[in-house]
């Protein structure tokens, strides 16, 4: 079982050069544990590559449907006051966005506290290395 943040999730669902090896990943080890907003993280991610010219609608539809097919057989990490606390530590301590240390945070907290327990699934720098100072395996 892993953590899957955002920018692992969204190569499952639209081409990207990372979506061979996340689609293994996966294939690998089908239980995906995702923080509660990681669904609106990547539909905001489907909409921008939609704007960029990247996806055409029908394209960003197919991902939206694939992707609410998929969540509800992962393990979600609710909004709990837990993650916002732990969120709020962890923009004090690393350099990340607010959405990033609430994916950072629901990791933390599905880990129960112990980051080497649970693999991290990351494909963003800034949020890969605070991980590993956490004391997660990051895999991307």
């Amino acid at each position: 079982m892993k953590f899957w943040d955002a920018s692992a999730l969204v190569p499952l669902y639209v081409q990207q050069s990372l979506t061979a090896r996340m689609r293994k990943l996966l294939r690998d080890d089908s239980s995906v544990v995702a923080w509660w907003g990681s669904p609106v993280e990547c539909v905001s991610a489907f909409c921008r590559l939609e704007r960029e010219g990247a996806l055409s609608n029908s394209q960003v539809n197919s991902a939206v449907r694939s992707l609410r097919s998929d969540m509800g057989a992962w393990h979600e990490v609710q909004p709990l006051s837990s993650v916002r606390s732990e969120a709020q530590r962890l923009l004090r301590v690393h350099s990340l966005r607010a959405a990033d240390s609430l994916q950072l945070a629901a990791a933390v907290v599905a880990s129960g506290g112990k980051p080497y327990r649970l693999g991290l699934v990351c494909s963003d720098e800034r949020l890969a290395s605070a991980a590993m100072r956490e004391g997660f395996e990051v895999i991307a």
